[in-house]
């Protein structure tokens, strides 16, 4: 008995009229209750995985499992089991808030979560009977959530889900992402952003080129990849200064003299960023 809720092997997935797959032999794994980061360069094929996943994307070679059953043998009962929070919001304008909540709800043959809590959760309770069409672009991401969780969906396809929000409201969204894994929810999550990346995953993978390139937690890839150092504040000419130590070159030496200087004015530790992670990974092989 697997807990895996997302089984892919030998993926391949190759548009009309192009000569290079999008998706190359693609082979992954998501279980229940983690939140697996899938991560790369624009154009990299990770769209076209996600399309395969929720059902959008039928031409596909390879072997695709998604709760226990090949992905093909799914009908529209599929959609009552997972949940899909697109990077560009879909939502009736012209309805307010609750009123699409509760739209979305009916296409549900199965219960579904109170929309007023799903909307005080996501800090758009204020807003509930608000046209939609006036929300600004961070508002109509957290509808999009709020629309996502109605069905208390086994897994969760998120893209891009911080988009638009400042640090409390993204903090808060990924509160709200987590308690969904530890309630036993699969989540498929793609990113640009690093810090939701690293605040979420418990493993991420890198695509390049339609393929993945390395699979791994978040930190194993930062000791792996990652330069870890000391930032170091100081006094220069009237000014405040700003240098990282890495350990490279006559950094050793440099740092040393600094602190006998009595210049210095805080020191503290870098850790390495996955930025930094992303850059080696996908660039190297670009």
């Amino acid at each position: 008995m697997t807990d895996d809720v997302i089984q892919v092997a030998d993926l391949t997935v190759r548009y009309r009229g192009t000569q290079e797959a999008a998706v190359n032999g693609m082979e992954f794994s998501v279980s229940v209750g983690e939140v697996f980061g899938f991560l790369g360069p624009s154009g990299a094929g990770k769209s076209t995985v996600q399309n395969v996943l929720i059902g959008l994307l039928r031409r596909y070679r390879g072997d695709v499992r998604v709760l226990g059953r090949p992905l093909e043998e799914w009908g529209h009962d599929y959609h009552e089991r997972i949940g899909v929070g697109f990077e560009l919001p879909a939502a009736f304008s012209r309805m307010t808030a609750r009123e699409n909540l509760a739209a979305f709800a009916s296409f549900y043959q199965g219960p579904t979560a109170d929309p007023d809590r799903l909307l005080d959760e996501l800090d758009l309770a204020d807003a509930a009977d608000q046209r939609v069409g006036t929300f600004s672009k961070g508002m109509r991401m957290r509808l999009n959530l709020a629309r996502a969780l109605l069905n208390r969906p086994s897994i969760l396809f998120l893209d891009e889900p911080t988009s638009g929000q400042d640090p409390v409201r993204s903090a808060r969204m990924r509160e709200i992402v987590r308690a969904e894994a530890s309630r036993g929810a699969a989540v498929f999550l793609t990113t640009h952003d690093m810090h939701t990346a690293e605040e979420l995953c418990d493993r991420l993978a890198f695509v390049v080129g339609g393929r993945i390139v390395e699979v791994d937690t978040p930190e194993a890839f930062k000791r792996r990849h990652g330069r870890a150092g000391v930032v170091a504040e100081y006094a220069e000419d009237g000014d405040t200064r700003r240098r990282v130590f890495d350990g490279s070159g006559t950094d050793v030496e440099e740092l040393v003299r600094l602190l006998r200087s009595g210049a210095l004015t805080t020191l503290h530790s870098r850790e390495a960023a996955l930025d930094e992670v992303f850059a080696q990974v996908t660039e190297v092989r670009l």
